[in-house]
């Protein structure tokens, strides 16, 4: 689940939620440093992990687990400080070019998107579509691959079954007109989906 504020995480982590990424934007450092703090007690209370976007510096100094980068981001962020404060890195990438240059980093999980058109926020990219998602598990191999990018609570299964390793939401759930609801939804998907993947591994042999 990816929102914007601490209010939604406080609102939507009794339904469920798990692993959340904090996109703030527009605010001012001490008001950033406040919901990041707020963000992260959350999520410890509630057995949560937190990802914040974009803010390494604040994320370092606050004592965060993970780090989630835009392409734009990489120009600047301080990488060699962010795995010397043991922050795990995630890396957005949208096309052949931006996959080479997140492989280098050395990321923790690489995010694919829009998977489908969304109205999140402008893209230049068109939807990479579930084809995609296929080609670009083969070439990072057992780096887990999150797909974003206008995708449903009934989108994700097909997601899923296409490679991904989980499914990033955003107004799904935060416009959706009972945001409660459609969350516990998506949890239970995700219970559903984690529980058959122990079992196939049980099945075939692999340690849980």
């Amino acid at each position: 689940m990816i929102v914007d504020s601490s209010d939604w995480i406080a609102r939507l982590l009794p339904y469920g939620v798990k692993l959340v990424q904090l996109r703030a934007k527009d605010l001012s450092d001490e008001v950033l440093r406040k919901e990041i703090i707020r963000a992260r007690s959350l999520c410890e209370a509630g057995g949560a992990q937190l990802v914040v976007n974009d803010y390494w510096r604040h994320a370092i100094d606050l004592g965060c687990d993970f780090i989630h980068l835009g392409q734009e981001d990489l120009e600047t962020a301080d990488l060699k400080a962010i795995r010397q404060a043991g922050l795990k890195l995630g890396v957005s990438t949208h096309d052949e070019a931006e996959l080479a240059r997140a492989l280098e980093t050395g990321p923790d999980y690489i995010a694919l998107g829009p998977i489908y058109p969304t109205i999140l926020k402008k893209m230049p990219f068109a939807p990479q579509g579930l084809a995609r998602i296929g080609e670009w598990k083969k070439r990072i191999g057992t780096i887990p691959l999150v797909a974003i990018g206008g995708i449903t609570l009934e989108r994700a299964p097909g997601v899923l079954e296409a490679g991904a390793d989980s499914a990033a939401v955003v107004t799904d759930i935060t416009l959706n007109a009972d945001p409660e609801a459609r969350a516990r939804a998506w949890a239970a998907m995700a219970g559903g989906a984690l529980r058959a993947t122990d079992d196939s591994a049980a099945s075939a042999g692999f340690p849980d």
